[in-house]
């Protein structure tokens, strides 16, 4: 288990390691993608709270069509210019998902590392 907040070491190895049934046990959302940006990981927390399936979300690209509101210099912008710099990421933001919902504040943790293939996403409510 890990927190949303955990050291990026902690999370690093976390991320190396977890299943499908550990993702699914995280309190926050977690979404994993590829460089060209199609979710690859999805966990029941995120499913849940955004009313959206597995089936609707894994295989499909994040910034386009999973969830559009964030293709912008805030989100998906931070992945393609750290992937570009060749550097690691690892940014905590508090951001507003506006797709398919009303508004909603969260607070979004972007991370990519060069070493590994996916880059994740975690999504934390505001309680």
């Amino acid at each position: 288990m890990i927190e949303f907040d955990a050291a990026p070491a902690d999370v690093s190895a976390f991320l190396g390691r977890a299943s499908a049934v550990d993702l699914d046990a995280l309190e926050f959302g977690v979404i994993g993608f590829d460089a060209e940006g199609v979710v690859q990981r999805y966990n029941a927390h995120e499913s849940q709270l955004a009313g959206l399936s597995l089936d609707r979300v894994v295989g499909y690209s994040l910034f386009t069509v999973v969830a559009p509101c964030m293709n912008n210099f805030m989100v998906a912008q931070r992945f393609e210019d750290t992937a570009q710099a060749g550097g690691t990421l690892d940014e905590t933001i508090d951001y507003v998902l506006t797709l398919r919902m009303r508004p909603l504040k969260v607070k979004l943790r972007l991370l990519a590392e060069p070493a590994i293939p996916l880059r994740h996403l975690f999504v934390q409510r505001h309680r």
